[in-house]
Formats: structure tokens, sequence, C-alpha cells
């Protein structure tokens, strides 16, 4: 189901797919701190953790023919206390280099995984020249 994206380095997801590209627009699973194994990363580090997750993002978005510019909005999912949410937010940042898309930032009770403090989920879509 995800043979580009494992090629690519991404962990195997036999139960959903990291994306699907419909037109110019890719739907995008919820990147989490996986490995490419699909061990969770940087156990405790909200900071690392959101760094994996925009890797990961990064990646399927290269596999599926976009870039970080085609990200039109990002929510980053973040357990813990106001200390996790702004170091996940200044992972963010630090990624997208101060020029961050559209983005909300949520404190949560729970991930998908055990570890698991962060999740990054992104609206993608390609403009045409001259509609950016």
């Amino acid at each position: 189901m995800n043979e580009a994206e494992v090629t690519a380095g991404l962990a195997a997801t036999p139960q959903y797919q990291y994306a699907q590209r419909i037109g110019d627009q890719l739907f995008v699973a919820g990147q989490v701190p996986h490995d490419a194994v699909g061990n969770i990363v940087a156990h405790g580090d909200p900071q690392a953790q959101t760094t994996q997750c925009l890797l990961n993002l990064r990646t399927v978005l290269g596999v599926h023919g976009f870039t970080t510019t085609d990200v039109r909005r990002l929510v980053v999912y973040v357990v813990g206390e106001q200390a996790a949410l702004s170091a996940a937010w200044g992972a963010v940042t630090e990624f997208f280099s101060g020029r961050v898309p559209p983005a909300t930032l949520l404190g949560v009770a729970r991930l998908g995984y055990d570890g698991q403090l962060v999740e990054v989920d992104a609206t993608v879509l390609k403009t045409t020249q001259g509609d950016a």
C-alpha cells in the first residue's frame, strides 16, 4: 500500500496510506515521529519528535511530487504542558526557517502510539503560476 514511501525510508504502515494525491492536492495522514522501522523516536522530547514528524512529512511530499512550499496549512498536536507546545513550535519555526504556513498548535491528552508526544497534519496543494 505504501511501497513508494517505504522505499523512500519511511516505516511500513499496513493499516493505512501515508497519502493520496488527487489532482493538485495531496491528502496526507497525520505524520508521527517514527523512524524507518516504525519506532517512536526521542521519547520525552517534543521538539525532536516534531522535527521527525516534519522530516517524515517532507519525505511523503517528495514521494508524491510536492515540496514543503506546497504546504498550505499545518496542525500540530502536542501532548503535554505549555513547555511541550513551545518546544514543538520551536521545531516548526526552525524547520520552515521562520516562514511557517498558516498553522494551529493544539494541546491534546494523548496520541495514537505509546510514547508519542507529537503529530503533524498538513493541507497540501500545488498552485499554478499566478495562484500563489
